[in-house]
């Protein structure tokens, strides 16, 4: 008993070694027995090694029902298998434990033996194969407890949605001390945590119901996310209508929801809750007509007029709203303000036609794409106008090409897209003279596509007609492809029936742009019998292009089923020819993209180092980017190994896998990994890294972006450069200054749910590698970086937001210098020698005249000359003088940006609405994208932005505003006249 006593005070301090409390477990006594488990448990962190040798000695204690310290020998039996790293048994023994073990400690022991995976694992589990301990519930049950408990509700609901626990997350909502920020909180956590889709959808209607039956303030945002991704059409329209029947500030909430759910691009879901709105204004005429005649007998004319007023006040809304959900609006407002912003620099593209070898088709074809890019959604097509020689030495596919790039400018030319694209497109009967090529015919009904792509029900016609009148298979192609964007995931019947007509036909130029255009036409339908029927007629054909063609379609197909599309994975992955599991890899990309999903991602690292094939290995590791641009930070870390493979094919999918998941972020990890590739030994490595490291820095600021610039443009114009690594810093260049500079690459909604069309998009564009043609398809990632402020008419007003960070900080790059050293003495206009003279000469007389006096003095003409841009030298003083000046001009620390302005994802952090400011968000923390204000002074008349962009059918564009205008080399005026005097030479 002697040595029972100091022992328990305190064994930890200064005890050398636990021989002496190991040997006491040896003794009769009870009471020993317990003092040494209890010092025991106090120092078997340091001591667990001498404490190992005995564990037979502790296990016997516990397996002896007669002792009354059981639980604390089945504790201590758990460290001592915890230490060992026997944590099976370290578990169990800390079930038999009992409330001995305290799971309100925070140690390692504790945290690592909480049971959670354990428990999680069970309950991923059919729930008739579930083998769960009530011991380990017991567990589970004192976690939630401790959590409700200590207030960390955050921490309850990621542990219910974990482990399955529907009631565990209604009481951590419930017992949340704001109900509303819990409810918003498990909304958003959601779709990171849960991996099951079925299950998210039990969470959805779960958290929809709370939504509506709490009594907190309804987010209607989020209960229409959650009805979206429910696909409740009915519900969506029923809060919609309720809410544009309201109040003012009800419309306006009304409006942005609409808004909000036109970023998700599930343009079917968005028809379906148009056509179950409230009628429109030409649905609903007058009723009863002989009640008004009755009322006009009775003199009430002029309340029959009010009651007409009213309800066409109450119609406008409606029609507005349908104008959101139908796309057209967004879609005008997106080009009216990438139009006005165009900030494309001509000169670049000028510099970048006279350093590519008009003989090298791959880089003639990249510098049409770049062009395509820089100017994607403004209808500037200055550049293609003055280099019409240039542009038509392009030939056959490079021709196809070319006329498809006009379908990218002119993106969202909905009413104008068939006359812009007119004399391109094929012809009845040969009429308007000579027929264009096959090649053009078909690059035209691809480029109806892209403007057309998701709201093409008014084009279906014209191109299924044009399906259909053609046997010509480069004309079939460009139509598929055609179809395919215009009735994006539609699943129209008619036009699936013409494309597989198509793919039966075995030609293989077809037959591959069926396969995709009817993946783009069913995606995320996972209709099972039409894939099984796609995937047989693989395993027929004996052509390459229609098995490639046919799988990435299959792939498509898959978008967002999740473990859905398990069984057509599986049935893929395992197929004999590679093309097929090259297909596979996508279809998991394509099916778990944005979701993080562990499988998906297991399945995709065992390809990428097992499969025999280079092509198979390099998209899966390539696939990975879609399956985690949900959390981009996790990307460069998974890749990061692979990165540095021996296998090039594997370094170029870790480089394209960084570019898609880290896509517009500028990440310096991504940036980091990229680097090295950038001088890979093998050329179309260090292609793929300048794609991805373009993908990654889009609309970042130009003081990061400038090295990178520079980088490119010595790639271009190395005449000694490769032509695999040159074609890839073109096709960087387009899109780190696509859209005129205005747009980024989006794959996901703010709401952090995957934008369907830039998803789908994305993945045929990474087939560029077999299909040039296909490049094209990235225009559709695109997002414009833009806030657009809308009033209760959803029209712009003349208001304002402050960028609280200095200007140059976000500020467009500076254009090409016209004096620049490479350049100098090309593009610097030149003074006219007989010009010169006449000036000279009338100078001379001047001043003999003595007319100095009046500003006809050899000063004032030199003026005059350094106005009209003749005088280089004056004009470059004049420049040194104006920068000098700006220079000692600090830099004011933020700027008021006029609506509508651009507004990048990194500079939204520093926009404000003023205070005071007459229009404010109707949904608060607004500050990008289609913004709905409230007019706080409605009685006061509203100055409207003025529209810059004509619409007129079969008149383009040239120009977009002052910022695309001024690259433009405007031609010399002719001299004036003068007398030729021989003397004077």
């Amino acid at each position: 008993m002697a040595v029972a006593g100091p022992i328990s005070m305190g064994p930890a301090l200064g005890l050398s070694s636990a021989a002496g409390l190991i040997s006491m477990l040896e003794e009769t006594e009870v009471q020993l027995q317990t003092t040494a488990l209890r010092s025991l448990n106090k120092v078997i962190d340091t001591h667990w090694a001498e404490v190992a040798g005995s564990i037979s000695v502790i296990e016997a204690m516990y397996e002896d029902e007669f002792f009354a310290q059981r639980e604390l020998a089945a504790l201590l039996a758990s460290k001592v298998f915890y230490h060992l790293g026997e944590l099976n048994d370290a578990l169990n023994y800390a079930l038999c434990a009992g409330s001995m073990f305290d799971v309100t400690e925070s140690n390692d022991f504790v945290k690592t033996l909480l049971a959670i995976d354990e428990y999680i694992e069970q309950r991923q589990k059919p729930e008739a194969e579930q083998a769960i301990d009530a011991r380990l519930v017991s567990i589970v049950e004192r976690m939630f407890q401790r959590c409700f408990d200590d207030g960390q509700i955050h921490q309850a609901i990621g542990v219910a949605l974990e482990t399955k626990r529907l009631d565990k997350l209604e009481e951590a909502i419930h017992k949340s001390t704001d109900v509303a920020e819990a409810l918003n909180y498990a909304t958003r956590v959601c779709q990171t945590l849960v991996t099951s889709r079925e299950f998210r959808r039990e969470v959805l209607t779960v958290l929809v119901r709370m939504y509506e039956s709490d009594h907190v303030e309804n987010n209607y945002l989020n209960v229409c996310q959650c009805l979206m991704f429910l696909d409740d059409a009915d519900g969506v329209a029923a809060i919609l209508t309720r809410l544009v029947e309201g109040e003012e500030d009800d419309q306006l909430l009304a409006y942005q929801i609409a808004f909000s759910l036109c970023e998700n691009e599930i343009q079917k879901f968005l028809s379906n809750v148009a056509s179950k709105l409230a009628p429109s204004p030409k649905d609903t005429p007058r009723e009863n007509g002989a009640d008004e005649d009755a009322a006009m007998e009775d003199g009430e004319e002029d309340k029959k007029e009010d009651e007409e007023k009213k309800a066409e006040e109450k119609k406008e809304p409606i029609a507005l709203l349908r104008s959101v959900l139908s796309g057209e609006l967004p879609v005008n407002l997106h080009l009216e303000f990438l139009y006005s912003h165009n900030a494309a620099d001509l000169l670049l593209l000028k510099q970048m036609r006279s350093a590519v070898e008009s003989r090298n088709s791959v880089c003639h074809s990249a510098t049409v794409l770049c062009n395509a890019l820089m100017h994607a959604g403004t209808t500037v097509d200055t550049f293609l106008r003055e280099n019409l020689d240039w542009l038509s030495r392009a030939t056959n596919w490079a021709r196809f090409s070319a006329t498809a790039g006009m379908g990218v400018i002119h993106r969202g030319q909905l009413n104008e897209g068939r006359t812009l694209m007119g004399p391109f497109l094929p012809r009845e009967g040969g009429a308007g003279g000579a027929r264009p090529s096959p090649y053009t015919e078909g690059g035209a009904l691809y480029a109806l596509g892209l403007i057309h792509a998701n709201h093409g029900e008014g084009i279906l016609p014209f191109l299924l007609e044009s399906s259909r009148s053609s046997n010509n298979e480069v004309i079939q192609h460009g139509a598929c492809l055609g179809l395919g964007l215009a009735a994006l995931g539609s699943g129209n019947e008619e036009v699936f029936t013409d494309m597989f007509r198509i793919l039966r036909t075995d030609g293989a130029i077809a037959g591959e742009g069926a396969g995709v255009g009817m993946g783009l036409l069913l995606a995320g339908s996972g209709a099972v019998d039409k894939q099984q029927q796609i995937l047989n007629y693989c395993h027929k054909t004996q052509h390459e292009k229609i098995i490639r063609g046919c799988s990435v379609g299959l792939a498509l197909t898959a978008y967002g089923r999740e473990e859905e599309a398990e069984p057509l994975i599986e049935q893929m992955v395992r197929d004999s020819d590679p093309i097929i599991r090259y297909g596979a890899c996508l279809a998991t990309a394509s099916a778990y993209v944005a979701t993080g999903n562990n499988a998906g991602i297991r399945r995709l690292l065992h390809v990428a180092v097992s499969d025999v094939s280079d092509d198979v290995r390099r998209a899966a590791v390539m696939s990975l980017g879609f399956v985690l641009c949900s959390t981009p930070s996790q990307c460069p870390r998974v890749v990061k190994l692979l990165a540095e493979s021996y296998n090039p094919h594997v370094r170029y999918g870790a480089a394209m896998a960084v570019g898609i998941s880290c896509s517009g972020t500028g990440m310096k990890e991504a940036v980091a990994l990229l680097e090295p590739m950038l001088t890979d030994a093998v050329d179309f490595v260090q292609q793929g890294a300048l794609i991805a490291m373009a993908m990654v820095m889009v609309e970042q600021s130009e003081q990061s972006l400038a090295p990178f610039r520079k980088r490119l443009m010595n790639h271009i114009q190395d005449d000694r450069e490769v032509t695999m690594t040159k074609m890839g810093a073109i096709m960087a260049q387009g899109i780190i200054d696509a859209g005129g500079r205005n747009v980024t690459i989006g794959l996901r909604a703010k709401s952090g749910y995957p934008r369907m069309t830039a998803v789908l998009s994305m993945l045929v564009f990474t087939q560029y590698w077999y299909w040039y043609p296909l490049s094209y398809f990235i225009s559709l990632t695109f997002v414009p970086t833009a806030f657009i402020g809308l009033d209760s008419h959803l029209k712009m007003p003349m208001c304002s937001v402050t960028s609280h960070c200095k200007p140059s900080l976000f500020a467009y790059p500076a254009p090409v210098n016209l004096d620049d050293k490479k350049d100098k003495g090309k593009l610097v206009k030149a003074v006219l020698s007989t010009t010169a003279k006449a000036k000279a000469k009338a100078a001379k007389k001047a001043r003999e005249e003595g007319k100095e006096a009046e500003g006809m003095d050899v000063d004032g003409d030199k003026k005059d000359d350094e106005a009209e841009g003749m005088d280089v030298d004056g004009d470059k003083k004049d420049d040194e003088e104006d920068a000098e000046k700006e220079k000692k001009k600090p830099e004011p620390t933020k700027e008021e940006l006029s609506n509508p302005a651009r507004v990048t994802p990194a500079q939204e952090r520093y926009v404000r609405f003023d205070e005071g400011s007459r229009f404010v968000p109707a949904v608060a923390d607004l500050r990008r994208g289609f913004v709905v204000l409230k007019d706080t002074t409605p009685g006061e008349d509203i100055e409207y932005v003025a529209a810059t962009r004509t619409l007129v059918p079969g008149v383009t564009n040239t120009g977009g505003g002052a910022a695309a205008a001024a690259p433009v080399e405007e031609e010399p005026a002719p001299p004036e006249e003068f007398e030729f005097d021989p003397n004077d030479v």
